[in-house]
């Protein structure tokens, strides 16, 4: 294998001659990382992602085209999911179980959700803080550019080779749960063989390659989160994954963990199945709201039976569709002697602590996180870095030992009807504007290479702009009805609102750039939600879009400060 550079440099790339018919490029490092970029491209590191990447490629290409095959034969059909019965025999059989947690796993009360290790200032705090966990974000919460890829999984790198400064080592430091891209992103700075790279492989290949060793000799890993798995088919191919990379590198079989975020309605229907692919390298399963909800548009959004309601307020995990998921969770992965991990607390605390708007903040949050721990969960996530210790202190008060394995909840029955019980409600005037203008804002964000934003008291990632923007669309299918007005949710509502809430917004604006992305942000959140079809992911949307693309190179990002951007763009 040979490394080379070409001769064009405007396009000058690492050329990887592999063979005389197989390469690999990569383009050249971001401006200003020029020395982490030497750090992760090693050659010895390349060759791993060319093998990696060419072992799995294609049957990447194969899940992606089940789930298209999926979805049209749900169309065609009418048909609604159901449990499989071609797994009957794994759910009745009671005798298999998960590999033991490892320890450093065993008592994670409270993660820290969200954190795109990019921002270099919110990891350090993050590591410094008293969480049991990090879910170090390269999915949901961050903006997947060239430059935040490559600082994010370089200060993982300095994480765990402990040459961050001011930081616990890693054995002591919160543990770290890695969370590479979905399956529907790719890495548009990496070809293997004339293909874009899957962006789940960059990711996990880099960190495994240089960090993989040296967790597993520290009893701190590697652990990893995986997002927007739809089938056990997908959980399959996770394994192969892990079998391989941990043969490659030496480690044993078994080192990897996983917990899968199930975050689509077809994936709750197979969650046993999804456990047993994943047996020897299961640290369980975890439940959100917003992804999962949003499915419900994705699969059956243009049925009039699945139309779901306002979320601001009709949709909240006390619905019997959400209880029924979490409790299925629960119940499945504790049968397994597997971890279930709840979703993550997006508000933010008020500054003054003393104040009735921070009494308020605390006491919504304490009581929608009381409703997860009574479930049984053994453990959900914050982004607020003060709501670490009060829900820790809410743990130990309604709990006993480090987890709750022990609620096996032998007397919870799920049925499919009960996970596809739709709740009953309509739509509201604020709802509407508040899903344009959280899909609005999140375009934004993502045009200037951030993942998330604050807006209202609370953070708001792709999970939330996924359901803002799926209710937006579904209503005007449906032509739904305002509560408010009875006005009906038209292209034409939907498009004044827009250019109103975009208005509102542009106020906030600290330059004229800032204002004309903003705009932009609401042209493309309109055609988002005015396409004939749905559009699976609005990240897969934004990720090949030319706009997004050419927005790539602008260099560092802000971090994301809750004081300094909760009121501003």
């Amino acid at each position: 294998m040979s490394i080379t550079k070409s001769a064009s440099v405007s396009e000058q790339r690492l050329v990887i001659s592999v063979s005389c018919s197989f390469s690999m490029e990569v383009c050249p490092p971001p401006s200003g990382l020029e020395a982490e970029y030497e750090t992760l491209f090693t050659r010895d590191a390349l060759l791993f992602l060319y093998e990696l990447i060419s072992t799995f490629d294609e049957e990447v290409d194969q899940v992606l085209r089940l789930r298209v095959s999926r979805k049209a034969h749900l169309d065609l059909s009418g048909d609604v999911p159901s449990f499989l019965e071609s797994a009957t025999h794994i759910r009745k059989d009671s005798a298999w179980r998960v590999l033991p947690v490892p320890l450093r796993l065993q008592r994670r009360h409270v993660d820290i959700g969200d954190l795109a290790p990019c921002d270099t200032q919110r990891f350090i705090k993050a590591l410094q803080s008293p969480a049991q966990g990090i879910q170090v974000d390269f999915d949901d919460g961050n903006c997947p550019t060239y430059y935040n890829q490559i600082k994010g999984i370089h200060n993982v790198f300095k994480v765990v080779h402990n040459q961050l400064p001011n930081v616990p080592a890693i054995s002591q430091a919160p543990v770290l749960m890695l969370r590479p891209r979905a399956w529907n992103m790719v890495e548009h700075n990496m070809m293997v063989k004339g293909k874009e790279a899957p962006g789940p492989l960059f990711d996990f290949g880099l960190l495994m390659f240089h960090c993989g060793k040296t967790l597993f000799e520290n009893k701190s890993g590697p652990f990893f989160y995986l997002s927007k798995v739809e089938s056990f088919l997908e959980a399959r191919l996770w394994n192969k994954i892990f079998v391989w990379t941990q043969i490659k590198l030496g480690l044993p079989l078994g080192s990897v963990k996983a917990t899968v975020l199930i975050e689509n309605v077809l994936a709750a229907f197979e969650m046993e199945e999804i456990l047993y692919e994943l047996r020897d390298h299961s640290a369980g399963l975890n439940c959100g709201i917003w992804d999962y909800s949003a499915s419900f548009v994705n699969k059956f959004g243009h049925r009039k039976a699945f139309l779901l309601p306002d979320r601001s307020k009709y949709v909240n995990m006390e619905k019997h569709f959400l209880r029924s998921y979490m409790d299925l969770l629960v119940q499945t992965c504790h049968r397994r002697g597997a971890l279930a991990t709840g979703g993550m607390a997006a508000l933010l605390l008020p500054e003054d602590p003393l104040s009735d708007s921070y009494r308020r903040a605390l006491a919504n949050v304490t009581r929608l996180k009381l409703l997860e721990i009574k479930a049984g969960v053994d453990g959900f996530m914050v982004y607020d870095l003060s709501l670490i210790e009060p829900m820790q202190k809410l743990f130990k008060l309604h709990t006993e030992g480090d987890n709750q394995l022990f609620q096996l909840l032998d007397n919870v029955s799920v049925t499919p009807e009960d996970l596809l019980s739709m709740p009953s409600g309509g739509v509201t005037l604020y709802g509407l504007k508040y899903n344009i203008a959280v899909g609005v804002l999140f375009i934004n964000a993502w045009l200037s290479g951030k993942g998330h934003f604050f807006y209202r008291g609370q953070v708001e990632d792709s999970a939330t702009a996924e359901i803002s923007r799926s209710q937006v669309w579904q209503w005007i299918r449906h032509r739904a009805k305002l509560e408010d007005d009875g006005r009906v949710v038209s292209k034409r509502l939907v498009t004044d609102l827009t250019k109103e809430v975009t208005m509102e917004l542009g106020t906030l604006c600290r330059s004229v750039r800032a204002g004309q992305n903003l705009h932009t942000a609401a042209d493309m959140f309109l055609e988002l939600v005015l396409k004939r079809d749905f559009p699976e992911f609005i990240t897969t949307y934004l990720n090949l879009d030319h706009t997004f693309l050419s927005s790539q190179n602008t260099g560092q990002v802000e971090p994301a400060d809750k004081d300094m951007h909760q009121s501003k763009l």
